[in-house]
C-alpha cells in the first residue's frame, strides 16, 4: 500500500517467522522477456472467450518440501488483450481432515509481501479447526517474489543508497539527493520492468484471484487477507461479488483515501503506537527518558543525533545506521508488541550507547535485506503497485508542504511519511486506478477485523471499509499491533473468525474482543 520513509511496507508477515524467504537471492533482470516456458495462449478451436484457457487450466502440483506442494498459475498480463501470459507462483498445504470445504487462499499484505513465504510460515500455525477444513493456498501476486516476471528496478547497492537517503530532507542538498534517488529508482523500474508496470495494479491482481479460484476447483472464493491483502479481497468482492464464499479482511485498507490521506493517517497511527510502546519502555528502564514527555523528546534527540552523526552498526549486515534506517527500525518494531517492543527497547538502549546494530537489523528485516546484501523485491514491487493504484503529486513543493503538516501531528514519523510516494512523481507509467469508495452490495457477509491501535492500518480504515462492503460485519480487537487473527493474541478473535470461515456465520454486530 505505501511506505513510511522509503522502506516501510504495510505487511502483516513481517517481524514473524513468515518473513523468511525461500531459495537464493533474486536475480536482477536486465531485460523483461517472459520465460520461454510461458507460451502465448490462444483459445482452442470453437472457443470464443479469450480468457477460457486461463479459467480451464489444470495446475501441475509437485512436492516442494515441508509437506507443501507447488505449482504455477498462468494469468494474462493484460486482461484487455489476454493472449500474453505471465505466471504466478503457488504453494499449497492440503488438509488431512475428512470435512474438507475447499481452499483458503491467503495474502499477507505489502503490497509486495510473498504469499508463498506467508503460507509456509503461518499456514501450519492456523487454528486446527481451519486446517481440518481447508487446503491452505498462498500465492505471490503478479510482479511479486517468485512469480514470473518479478518487478526489478535497481541493483542491491543502488537500493542501499535509495533506502539510506534522508527520509525528511530540509535543505537544498538533501532535497536534491532525495529527488535524484527517487528518479533513479523510477527510471530503473522503467528499464528493468517496463512491460509489467502498467499491469500490477490491485484491480488486475484481484482478477488473478478469480482465475486461481477456478484453477483450484472452488465454485466460490474463501480468502484471508491481511493489511494490503484486505484491499485485494475488497476489490475481488467488487468485481466478483457472487463468487465470494467468505472473506476475512484483517487490518483493513480504505480504498477511498488519497495517497496524502493514507500518509497522514498512517503517520498518526505509528505515533499512537509509539505512545503505547512508551508505557512498556518506562516500565523497563526506558533508555529514552524517565517519563512519557522526556522519552518522547528522547527519541527526537536520538533521530537528530543520528542525522548529524550516523552510528556504527558493527553486528548488522551493513552500516552505518542513517536516520532513514533509524526511523524505519523503530516503526518496524511497532508492528508487533510481541516480540517487537522488547527488541526495540534493546535496540534503543544500544543506540544510546553508540551501537546502531539493533535498529539496523530491524530496518533490514522490514525492508527484506538479506545478510549477503541482496533484497527480495518487496520494496520495488511495493512501489510499483502503489504508483499503479493511485496518483501522487509531481511537485516537490507539495511533498514539502505535506511534510510540515505531518511533522506537526506526528512528530516522529510524519515528515518521513510525507515523502514516501516521491518515486511515483517520476514513474514511467500512469496510474491505472484512483481513490474511490466501493459500493459492494451483492456479496454475502464479509468479515472485516480491525485493531484499535493498529499502527499501519488505523482502526478507522476498518470502519470505513466495512461500510463500503454492504452487509459486512466489523469485528474489533481492543489492543496494539498490526492485524490480530491467528497470531496468538486473542482467542476471542480466533474463535469468531474460525466459526465464520467454517460455518459462514459472522460475529454479532458490534462484537469487541480483547
Amino acid at each position: 500500500m505505501k511506505r513510511l520513509s522509503r522502506g516501510l511496507a504495510i505487511a502483516a508477515l513481517l517481524l514473524s517467522a513468515s518473513a523468511c524467504t525461500q531459495g537464493g537471492p533474486p536475480r536482477v533482470v536486465v531485460q523483461t522477456p517472459f520465460p520461454s516456458s510461458v507460451a502465448t495462449l490462444t483459445p482452442a478451436p470453437g472457443q470464443s472467450d479469450p480468457l477460457a484457457p486461463y479459467y480451464t487450466q489444470k495446475l501441475g502440483w509437485s512436492s516442494c518440501g515441508g509437506g507443501f506442494s507447488c505449482a504455477w498459475l498462468k494469468v494474462p498480463l493484460d486482461y484487455a488483450h489476454p493472449a500474453r501470459p505471465i505466471e504466478l507462483a503457488l504453494v499449497r498445504l492440503q488438509t488431512a481432515g475428512k470435512g474438507r470445504i475447499g481452499s483458503l487462499v491467503m495474502n499477507p499484505g505489502g503490497p509486495g509481501g510473498s504469499g508463498i513465504d506467508y503460507a509456509r510460515g503461518a499456514g501450519p500455525r492456523l487454528p486446527a479447526t481451519v486446517l481440518a477444513h481447508f487446503d491452505i493456498v498462498g500465492f505471490d501476486p503478479r510482479g511479486v517474489g517468485q512469480s514470473r516476471p518479478a518487478i526489478r528496478c535497481v541493483t542491491p547497492k543502488q537500493l542501499d543508497e535509495f533506502l539510506a537517503a534522508d527520509p525528511a530532507p530540509t535543505d537544498a542538498a538533501g532535497k536534491k539527493t532525495a529527488l535524484d534517488e527517487a528518479r533513479l529508482f523510477a527510471d530503473g523500474c522503467g528499464v528493468e520492468s517496463g512491460d509489467l508496470l502498467g499491469h500490477v495494479g490491485t484491480i488486475d491482481a484481484a482478477r488473478d484471484m478469480d482465475v486461481l479460484r477456478a484453477a483450484l476447483g472452488d465454485e466460490k472464493l474463501t480468502y484471508l487477507g491481511k493489511s494490503y491483502g484486505t484491499l485485494l479481497g475488497a476489490f475481488y468482492a467488487e468485481q466478483f461479488p457472487t463468487r465470494v464464499r467468505a472473506l476475512v479482511l484483517d487490518g483493513a485498507v480504505d480504498p477511498s483515501l488519497t495517497g496524502e490521506q493514507l500518509n497522514e493517517q498512517q503517520a498518526v497511527g505509528f505515533e499512537t503506537a509509539f505512545k503505547s510502546f512508551l508505557g512498556y519502555c518506562l516500565a523497563n528502564s526506558c533508555p529514552l527518558g524517565g517519563d512519557a514527555a522526556s522519552a518522547s523528546a528522547g527519541l527526537t534527540k536520538l533521530f537528530a543525533a543520528i542525522t548529524a552523526h550516523p552510528l556504527p552498526a558493527p553486528t548488522a549486515a551493513h552500516g552505518p545506521l542513517m536516520d532513514s534506517h533509524a526511523v524505519v527500525g523503530v516503526a518496524a518494531a511497532l508492528y508487533s508488541p510481541t516480540p517487537g517492543w522488547a527488541m526495540l527497547l534493546k535496540a534503543l538502549a544500544d543506540a544510546e550507547a553508540g551501537d546502531g546494530s539493533g535498529l539496523m537489523n530491524l530496518a533490514d528485516q522490514l525492508n527484506q535485506r538479506r545478510n549477503d546484501g541482496s533484497y527480495t523485491n518487496l520494496i520495488e514491487s511495493n512501489t510499483a503497485v502503489n504508483c499503479a493504484d493511485r496518483p501522487y503529486p509531481h511537485d516537490m513543493a507539495e511533498y514539502d508542504a505535506d511534510a510540515v503538516t505531518l511533522a506537526r501531528i506526528a512528530p516522529h514519523f510524519g515528515a518521513a511519511t510525507a515523502y514516501s510516494g516521491l518515486p511515483c512523481a517520476f514513474w514511467p507509467t500512469p496510474p491505472v486506478d484512483h481513490p474511490r469508495t466501493l459500493h459492494v452490495t451483492a456479496a454475502p457477509p464479509i468479515l472485516v477485523v480491525g485493531t484499535t491501535n493498529d499502527p499501519a492500518t488505523p482502526y478507522q480504515w476498518a470502519q470505513s471499509l466495512s461500510k463500503q462492503l454492504g452487509g459486512s460485519s466489523l469485528l474489533t480487537y481492543t489492543g496494539d499491533g498490526h492485524t490480530v487473527y491467528a497470531d496468538g493474541r486473542s482467542k476471542c478473535i480466533d474463535d469468531l473468525v474460525d466459526a465464520y470461515l467454517v460455518t459462514l456465520r459472522p460475529p454479532p454486530a458490534g462484537q469487541v474482543c480483547t
